[in-house]
């Protein structure tokens, strides 16, 4: 009988694949998430990308867990906006439209390749040329676009259409000038030859070479931010994950200046005395508990101003038994779209646990020319730059919602997890884990569970509570939205974990087209 080596899950079968392939040939966890992030970007290239940034959650057996923040950077100096190449596009959802910002001028200090480099060093076993090899295969062989991508392209095609080497990522190679439809094939033969130079350079091919001396150049002539020592002096923080008990277990989270994290953290907090577990799942008692959790969440985030700053003590403070008291008490008495964010969730036979979470935002339009890769537009992410456009403070990391998390019990119980999806990513993962911990799921009814998400006074709801526990929330809720169905909205919440009764198992979500494999 074969030996299980692993297991891995994320959004998108090439990706998968990729990381499964590494961990068939003896990889580590680290190895594969590595194998899965270069992946990603060429099968999910609204996703993900090398010009964008991310966050890994990481335990190596025998040691604590580490938190890796390769998130994007503002740039340290500015310029007038008058002089900045940053504009409005509409993004069309069908039901709704949004707008977004692009240009070079939404281009923050990427992230993604300095992180790559750092968790490679510090984590993976297996030189970088046989990592990258699945992703730079797949990229020469094409990819196949499924119903789920090209709508992700569909939505996002202003940005898409915006310039010609935006549109090259996209296109067939007979009908250069028409995004891919459903079953074509994509091919990325930038990307791939990319992929190896890196492999063979390093990383300060893109921090100090001819790659980002293009983007420094174009930024220059063009209206962006970016100069040379914003590229030379991107730094990877390490960072002591954000810990929290929750009913026996130990959970890990995303620590500040992100937000996610914490957030899931105080909506775990506030329900652990609530014995959801005692309650049945989906029905009226469960979810208005959930959703008053996630109101409650959304007032702490009003009112301590975490979307300008969070520091470890604001953190502490929240968590406190008398903070949280003064939330407890007051239990009993605007429609954001999906952003461009990936997650992936690998665990191997020796413990090794990997979380990670990467974004582009929806892309800046702008792609280096003859590498593939599209630069983020972070500078134009509307909830991520609270202080408005332009604003930004100089030289800060930018706070973000991804939470990577991670789970560990004395009794052998692990889970990582994680989700994109913007601010339902912290409803989503909290939702995971309350099914998985309080009401023992198993992992796939856990993730495919219907969710809710309180925000803006608006509680929205996927369908398949019974009709009498809608009635009661509504009551509690006049202000909501049931969705017909599960949908992308809700995050893709890819899980893996172990547990002596099952052994390694996962489930991506199916809300981002996840796939799930056990090597």
């Amino acid at each position: 009988m074969t030996k299980t080596r692993g297991v891995v899950a994320a959004g998108h079968e090439v990706t998968a694949q990729a990381a499964a392939m590494v961990l068939a040939e003896g990889g580590n966890a680290f190895d594969a998430a590595l194998t899965a992030l270069f992946a990603s970007c060429v099968a999910e290239p609204v996703l993900a990308s090398l010009g964008g940034g991310g966050f890994l959650l990481s335990r190596k057996t025998g040691q604590s867990p580490l938190l890796y923040d390769f998130f994007a950077h503002t740039p340290r100096r500015k310029k007038p906006s008058g002089d900045v190449d940053f504009y409005p596009i509409v993004a069309d959802f069908g039901t709704a439209q949004q707008e977004f910002h692009i240009g070079v001028g939404s281009i923050a200090t990427p992230g993604m390749v300095k992180g790559i480099f750092s968790i490679h060093r510090d984590l993976c076993r297996m030189p970088l040329d046989l990592i990258v090899e699945p992703a730079r295969a797949a990229a020469r062989r094409g990819v196949t676009i499924n119903t789920l991508q090209h709508y992700i392209t569909d939505v996002i095609s202003p940005i898409i259409e915006s310039s010609p080497g935006a549109l090259r990522l996209h296109a067939e190679s007979n009908s250069p000038d028409q995004i891919a439809k459903p079953g074509a094939t994509l091919y990325q033969r930038e990307m791939a030859d990319t992929f190896e130079h890196f492999a063979r350079e390093g990383g300060d091919l893109f921090y100090l070479g001819e790659i980002g001396q293009e983007l420094i150049r174009e930024c220059r002539e063009r209206g962006g931010y970016l100069r040379e020592e914003d590229l030379s002096a991107y730094k990877v923080e390490k960072r002591l994950p954000l810990e929290l008990d929750y009913h026996g277990f130990r959970l890990f989270a995303n620590p500040a200046p992100s937000l996610g994290g914490t957030l899931i953290a105080f909506s775990l907090a506030l329900l652990e005395t609530e014995k959801l577990g005692s309650f049945k799942a989906g029905d009226h008692d469960h979810l208005l508990r959930i959703a008053q959790a996630q109101e409650l969440t959304q007032r702490l985030r009003r009112q301590q101003g975490v979307d300008l700053d969070l520091s470890t003590s604001t953190a502490k403070q929240i968590l406190s038994q008398e903070y949280l008291q003064n939330f407890r008490s007051s239990m009993a008495g605007h429609h954001q779209f999906p952003r461009g964010t990936t997650q992936i969730s690998v665990m191997d036979t020796e413990g090794n646990m990997a979380s990670m979470t990467l974004s582009n935002g929806e892309g800046s339009g702008y792609v280096i020319p003859e590498t593939g890769i599209m630069m983020n537009n972070m500078l134009g992410e509307e909830d991520i730059n609270p202080h408005g456009f332009h604003r930004w403070p100089t030289d800060r990391r930018i706070a973000s919602m991804m939470a990577p998390t991670l789970v560990t019990s004395d009794q052998g119980y692990l889970i990582a997890t994680g989700s994109g999806g913007s601010n339902r990513i912290r409803s989503a993962v909290l939702q995971v884990l309350v099914n998985l911990l309080e009401f023992g799921m198993d992992i796939e009814s856990a993730v495919e569970q219907p969710r809710i998400h309180y925000e803006s006074n608006l509680l929205n709801l996927e369908t398949g509570p019974a009709p009498d526990t809608l009635e009661q929330l509504w009551k509690a809720f006049p202000e909501h939205r049931l969705w017909p169905g599960k949908n992308l909205f809700f995050g893709g919440a890819h899980t893996v974990m172990s547990s002596g009764a099952t052994g390694l198992t996962g489930k991506g979500d199916s809300r981002r087209g996840g796939v799930c494999i056990v090597v």
